[in-house]
């Protein structure tokens, strides 16, 4: 090949920057795994006057949901919004097609509650971030 290969470190990289990259990965997962049939997957939670006060984001491939973001406001935190929209997240999934679930917190964050509602824990980092722990949990959807 002609020329060097460089390597620059490209600050805020824009769509096309990600898209390549991305669609490569996409492109190798799929000859080594098959299609992942991804689905976004996204529940708002809606106070009586429609501020938005929590949710969940989350995506579905390869028949795994990937809980990337759940959040209820902090004045509503245990009052049973949070296991609402979990379950029902994991009810939408299914019907997509999810037959499992996976997430990831921190320990200051709500370890308990996942485990209260039936994940388990199968990794951890420690000092992520200093003096905490990140915690990767999963599920059987049935």
């Amino acid at each position: 090949m002609a020329g060097e290969f460089v390597i620059k470190n490209v600050q805020n990289p824009d769509g096309s920057v990600w898209g390549v990259i991305g669609q490569g990965l996409r492109e190798f997962n799929t000859k080594q795994a098959g299609e992942d049939h991804r689905k976004e997957l996204c529940l708002v939670l809606y106070s009586p006057d429609q501020q938005i006060v929590g949710g969940v984001i989350a995506e579905i491939y390869w028949n795994w949901l990937f809980i990337n973001v759940m959040w209820v406001k902090e004045d509503l935190r245990g009052t049973g919004f949070g296991e609402k929209l979990l379950k029902r997240t994991e009810e939408e999934a299914a019907k997509l097609g999810a037959r499992h679930a996976f997430l990831d917190t921190f320990t200051f964050q709500a370890p308990g509650f996942y485990e209260k509602n039936g994940y388990t824990a199968f990794g951890k980092l420690n000092d992520f971030p200093p003096g905490h722990q990140r915690i990767f949990y999963e599920k059987d959807l049935g």
